[in-house]
């Protein structure tokens, strides 16, 4: 009915003749006349499909009331080959079921006999039984399959939509993920259309139907639930029950880029009925609405948004900045949701760091260290949540849409009692008391020790930005100031604030940091901001001339290691780490069991063989499907693991290979009944952090 919705768009608001509607005017292009101009015509029937719509007026005085003929082929009726209804082999297979059926055997086992065609010389060939779970709407292929064993009534159903279906041009594919992460809320529409149609709330989901789409937060993520890939065209037709007929009409079907939305199915339980309408009419009528109904212009503001955040995270790369806050950004969140705070003070930047990048201007953070400062309720914190959100891009409407941030970022805190194996923490602990500090592992870390270990963690694993707290850091970590300096003098622990600059000058590490409680900070920091009633100014010459005031040493000036007040220079810190890790203890089955275990608790560990992993201490993980991932992901690094000494950074570059190759999918196992079946991509420095935080795990220092 495209024609149709053109032709109703173009007329006056307050028409009340439909003149357009009723007249039909089109253009006709004839490919046998080319280079000749088109012709007009005049056809009032409108089709979606096969099916026609003659719209014709009622009477003079009833414009606004049509008559409308449907014309429906007999082949549409019928079901033949050469109109076939939507699914046709499942649902038969469904009417073949038991009423009360709970295991929908027949759907999963796809089999179906196939004729071939008589060969070249006349013979014919025997029908073959094959066995193929993608079923045919149309032109759109579905994929059904189990969700595990214990959920045989809540299948995954995959849908394949040819991209040209949907209008989509080449250049989705340069920002492939963003344009498959709006088809995914777009389709969602359509899907909470369907639940409100089955809702009862006095009854379970089990017993009413659902459809379960993946839940979208306000980053762009890579997703099993919704992502393009090839996929191939329809080689036969339907016959009657399960009879395919292969084609032989010698017209060429190469495989197709298509988009594919994943969704699970909660059929009703003993309503087979219902079910076959779930499965076989509402939702093929939801993808057909949604392909009809499909929001390019949305698509093209999706896009246009992904290639400026990619253009200011090569800015970013490129230049001596690690972090970008657009002017108009909206940085608080409503209370209790992700969601832009209504009636919150836009953010403008400081005039003397306001930059432009790619014709957006706002405040560029400088490499090196920054200090955020204020009182409380301020919105420093607010700020830093925002530049910490900034390693993923988000969605239009999310206010922090153009608040990016280098995206090897991590979220630095202290971690009470997380277990450290080999790890160099000497550039903040001098010594320990009967153990070397160039090789500390420990079962139960304090704050401090944990807190050198995240930061050496993160350094070894790449991030380029280290995101810092004073709220959730261990005090004696990062700060001592001259008074306890010289009280105690044998104090095995260098403070964050003594190794900084460093951090910054040699290893190529900025910080940024929020603070509030303590002035020491301000004598390291290149830039200070003061964030007040959720507007911030540039406070870095007055904060110097604090400094100067109260006889603190301006480090963010002098040499880094030069420590005056203490009257020794601090020697250059050995930020490296010489370790291997060996496959004892590297499993995901228990000690003991010929079953692997992998469990994701809400409450923030992963399970897995042995191993209880504590993860709430990794603040940039976003969503429950990233914490599903990082498990699947573990337990596929485990199982396929056959050295002694393993080569972690390897193993892990080779499967983010074939994830860019192949998507999630490879990683999922239905024998894990409890974990969710959709997958959201983290980033590798989680994924080594997880491993990090293992305690069953045997490191050794080279």
């Amino acid at each position: 009915m495209k024609r149709l919705r053109s032709i109703l768009q173009s007329m006056d608001l307050n028409t009340a003749t439909y003149t357009e509607m009723y007249n039909g005017r089109m253009l006709i292009y004839d490919p046998k006349c080319a280079g000749l101009p088109p012709f007009m015509d005049e056809n009032p029937t409108y089709y979606n499909g096969e099916i026609g719509f003659e719209i014709r007026g009622t009477n003079k005085l009833a414009q606004d009331i049509p008559t409308v003929t449907v014309m429906i082929p007999g082949s549409v009726l019928l079901g033949d080959t050469r109109g076939e209804t939507a699914l046709k082999r499942l649902k038969y297979y469904m009417q073949q079921m038991e009423s009360d059926t709970a295991t929908y055997g027949e759907m999963y086992e796809g089999k179906m006999v196939m004729n071939f065609p008589p060969s070249p010389t006349g013979k014919i060939m025997e029908p073959e039984v094959w066995h193929d779970t993608c079923y045919w709407h149309q032109d759109m292929a579905v994929d059904v399959e189990e969700s595990h064993k214990l959920a045989k009534d809540k299948p995954v159903v995959t849908w394949h939509i040819p991209v040209d279906k949907l209008g989509l041009k080449k250049d989705f594919e340069i920002y492939a993920e963003a344009a498959a992460d709006f088809c995914l809320r777009a389709f969602g529409r359509y899907i909470d259309g369907l639940n409100a149609g089955l809702y009862n709330r006095s009854r379970p989901d089990y017993e009413n139907g659902k459809y379960y789409l993946c839940g979208c937060g306000g980053e762009v993520l890579a997703r099993n639930a919704a992502y393009f890939a090839m996929h191939t065209q329809k080689d036969y037709t339907n016959g009657s029950g399960i009879k395919v007929y292969l084609l032989d009409d010698g017209i060429p079907r190469p495989p197709r880029m298509c988009l594919c939305l994943k969704l699970q199915v909660q059929l009703p339980r003993k309503k087979l009925k219902k079910a076959i309408q779930m499965l076989c009419r509402d939702l093929p009528e939801a993808v057909e609405r949604f392909v009809a109904e499909f929001d390019l212009a949305g698509l093209g503001r999706a896009i246009e948004l992904a290639e400026k955040q990619a253009n200011i995270r090569r800015w970013l790369k490129h230049n001596d900045y690690c972090a970008f806050v657009a002017n108009g950004s909206i940085l608080p969140r409503d209370r209790g949701t992700e969601l832009p705070m209504q009636g919150a003070v836009p953010f403008q930047s400081p005039p003397n760091d306001e930059v432009e990048v790619c014709g957006i201007r706002g405040m560029g953070i400088r490499r090196g260290v920054t200090v955020i400062t204020g009182g409380g309720y301020s919105g420093k914190s607010t700020l830093l949540d925002a530049i910490s959100a900034g390693i993923y891009n988000h969605v239009l409407g999310d206010g922090r849409e153009l608040c990016i941030t280098d995206d090897t970022a991590v979220t630095i805190s202290a971690e009470d009692g997380r277990s450290v194996k080999s790890v160099n923490i000497s550039p903040f602990i001098k010594w320990l008391p009967g153990g070397d500090a160039r090789d500390f592992s420990t079962e139960h870390a304090s704050g401090s020790t944990s807190q050198a270990a995240n930061i050496m963690e993160a350094v070894d694993g790449g991030a380029g930005l280290l995101i810092i707290d004073e709220d959730r850091s261990a005090t004696n970590f990062m700060i001592r100031d001259r008074m306890m300096k010289e009280l105690i003098a044998k104090e095995p622990i260098t403070p964050f604030t003594d190794r900084v600059r460093e951090l910054s000058r040699h290893q190529g590490v900025s910080t940024i940091l929020v603070v509030g409680g303590s002035g020491e900070y301000l004598s390291v920091a290149d830039k200070i901001y003061r964030m007040e009633d959720f507007r911030l100014s540039d406070a870095t010459e007055e904060a110097r001339g604090i400094c100067i005031r109260y006889g603190m040493a301006d480090r963010g000036r002098t040499a880094e290691r030069t420590l005056p007040e203490a009257g020794h220079t601090l020697p250059e810190a050995d930020w490296g780490q010489s370790r291997k890790l060996y496959s004892e203890g590297f499993t995901s089955y228990p000690q003991g069991s010929g079953s692997e275990k992998l469990q994701v608790l809400d409450m923030g560990f992963i399970l897995i063989g042995d191993e209880k992993i504590d993860v709430r201490g990794l603040h940039d993980i976003v969503s429950r499907h990233q914490l599903d991932t990082l498990g699947f992901m573990l337990r596929y690094l485990e199982i396929r693991n056959n050295d002694q000494e393993i080569r972690l950074k390897e193993r892990i570059d080779e499967m983010y290979a074939r994830i860019r190759e192949e998507g999630m999918d490879f990683l999922y196992s239905s024998y894990f009944t409890v974990c969710e079946r959709f997958l959201e991509l983290p980033r590798k420095q989680e994924l080594i952090a997880l491993v990090n935080r293992m305690r069953g795990l045997r490191f050794e220092r080279i």
